[in-house]
């Protein structure tokens, strides 16, 4: 049975068939809403169900614990009827569909201890699009998935490269660091996601990495600057201690090559072997030491979801609208290695 679903205001349709989710039938038809883990859990795909009628797989899914009243998980949400919903960001015919396609790991090496750097190949015959922060999932053989953020930019697209972050005791990063090797062949789905930069803004720019949320940062960044993107840019990025900064020396080197750039590390927790003289603490506090207005800017927030839920709260206070607001909260994926 299929069920038509209407977007309001622009009154535009699609259908649903039957057992499929609104983002799945949406996304296959050339319409998108913006979406993260596509799990359910980290409610990026909210919005307003006006009218008709939806069900849920799993009533126990975390981001239901993130809306209330009318709203609904585009993500996970099956019609029942007819609907009518409402989003505040629809993209169509803008994202480029997502594409199953082998690919060859063609570097592998360690940025810190946890950290492990990879490079894939595409068949040369494969031109696959994608924007700036969006993201890819490698599909098993057992049909299940691990997302991870794509930390290179469109334009350098010789190779495609991860920041994965080694988790102990997970199944699969323990495979990428201790058995993947050079020339092994993946499969992949490219591009996920609607983390990407928007670049007819012209706010200032605010990024926030926690860790390997840097990933997906880096290839806005060398984005905006390949663009030659004049908005006032600034990276903050939080980590534990000096060591976590797997990559320190390249905003340094932006620093020096773009006048519009500014970087501020952030550590939680430094050694006392760190001598850091740097700022301390949240990394979302820092931003506000320098931002007390938040209503001028754009933000891009990339990392754990608890360091996301705590900006976010404490930047609209700010007066940051949370339209402006993008993120990729990448360990709301299933799996508890997953980016």
């Amino acid at each position: 049975m299929q069920t038509i679903i209407t977007l309001s205001p622009s009154g535009q349709t699609f259908s649903c068939e039957q057992e499929e989710t609104i983002l799945e039938s949406a996304i296959r038809q050339g319409f998108s809403f913006a979406y993260g883990c596509q799990r359910g859990n980290c409610a990026i795909c909210k919005g307003k169900l006006l009218s008709g009628t939806i069900d849920y797989e799993d009533p126990d899914m975390k981001g239901l614990e993130k809306i209330a009243g009318d709203e609904i998980l585009y993500c996970s949400a099956i019609p029942q009827t007819d609907i009518e919903i409402e989003s505040t960001e629809v993209f169509s015919k803008e994202l480029p569909m997502p594409e199953v396609s082998p690919c060859k790991v063609v570097g592998k090496k360690m940025l810190a201890d946890d950290v492990i750097h990879l490079q894939l190949k595409l068949p040369d015959a494969i031109n696959i699009r994608f924007h700036a922060g969006q993201y890819l999932d490698i599909l098993l053989p057992d049909a299940s998935r691990r997302s991870f953020s794509i930390a290179s930019a469109p334009h350098d697209n010789e190779f495609i490269e991860l920041h994965i972050r080694h988790i102990p005791d997970g199944e699969y990063t323990d495979f990428i660091k201790n058995k993947l090797k050079i020339n092994d062949l993946l499969r992949i789905e490219i591009p996920l996601g609607t983390f990407f930069l928007r670049e007819d803004s012209q706010r200032p720019l605010i990024f926030i990495g926690g860790g390997t949320g840097f990933a997906p940062l880096k290839a806005m960044l060398e984005h905006a600057f390949y663009k030659k993107m004049q908005n006032p840019i600034h990276l903050f990025w939080g980590v534990r201690a000096k060591q976590d900064l797997y990559l320190n020396d390249l905003p340094l080197l932006w620093e020096k090559q773009y006048s519009n750039f500014k970087f501020f590390p952030v550590l939680s927790e430094p050694l006392a072997s760190d001598n850091w003289e740097g700022n301390i603490g949240y990394v979302h506090k820092t931003v506000l030491e320098h931002f007390p207005d938040m209503s001028e800017v754009d933000v891009y927030i990339s990392g754990p979801p608890v360091m996301i839920d705590a900006a976010k709260i404490a930047f609209i206070d700010q007066g940051l609208s949370e339209s402006r607001m993008f993120s990729d909260a990448f360990e709301y994926n299933a799996h508890p290695d997953a980016n």
